[in-house]
């Protein structure tokens, strides 16, 4: 298994994925059957590769943006089937299928292949957890996102009780991944929180969800500002996962190891 398989893979999945998405669109039970069996069989598909990477390299793929987008599409289509089995929108695996395939095209245009062993300071008990973490939380809040959108663009609220338990539960993981983190830089650098670029986009990135739960309690029914706030907190959270890399400064950051 090599990254040269890459594209065999995520092809067999993104034609699974794909019809899986179609027929969520059908309203019989039959084609709910099958799109849970081909979404799944997707889902299978792409993990194997992450399977086989991982034995391959001897080493979990999780160091190299590349490697991070494997995890990232494997999670979130899981997360879009998951919401899907929870409130049936047939939107939603469409909408998780486009944005899943998006970042897989980009490995197969752009893999980042790098088969080095560990950085020192990934050679910890709290490297995988706290990525794994990490990424399931990007995740549920892609698909909170998503439903966020179509939210916004048809003006009606019905996806509301999907779009809040997705923000809570993918906050929670958020959350335990920062600290999983904090105790990994004390564990490698010695302080929890250094404040680099990665660092603080991240702290910005937690308020701005936490603004956003303040809005839904505080005002229920400003659903709009909300959801705007909901948005401008993934643009962060998409600055803090790879888009901090572009900014000044950020060459001097702690995280350059995976660049």
């Amino acid at each position: 298994m090599t990254w040269n398989h890459h594209i065999l893979f995520a092809g067999g999945a993104a034609l699974l994925w794909i019809t899986g998405a179609v027929l969520s669109f059908c309203r019989t039970q039959k084609s709910f059957f099958w799109t849970i069996v081909l979404y799944t069989a997707g889902i299978l598909v792409y993990g194997s590769f992450v399977a086989g990477l991982w034995v391959l390299q001897k080493r979990p793929p999780m160091v190299t943006m590349g490697e991070i987008r494997l995890w990232y599409t494997l999670f979130l289509t899981l997360a879009g089937l998951l919401t899907f089995l929870r409130w049936r929108s047939p939107l939603i695996l469409p909408l998780a299928t486009v944005m899943a395939l998006v970042f897989s095209l980009i490995n197969t245009v752009r893999p980042q292949i790098h088969t080095q062993v560990l950085a020192p300071a990934l050679q910890s008990v709290f490297f995988i957890p706290h990525v794994t973490v990490y990424m399931f939380s990007y995740a549920l809040l892609a698909c909170a996102f998503l439903l966020t959108v179509v939210m916004l663009l048809r003006s009606k609220t019905k996806g509301m009780p999907a779009i809040d338990a997705l923000s809570r539960i993918g906050f929670s993981f958020f959350t335990i991944g920062m600290l999983l983190g904090s105790i990994w830089a004390r564990q490698a650098w010695g302080e929890y929180w250094a404040w680099d670029p990665k660092e603080t986009w991240a702290a910005i990135t937690w308020l701005l969800y936490v603004l956003y739960f303040h809005i839904r309690k505080s005002k229920p029914q400003a659903v709009k500002t909300a959801g705007i706030v909901f948005i401008i907190a993934f643009v962060a959270l998409q600055i803090c996962w790879y888009g901090y890399r572009y900014l000044p400064g950020a060459e001097a950051g702690l995280h350059n190891y995976s660049l």
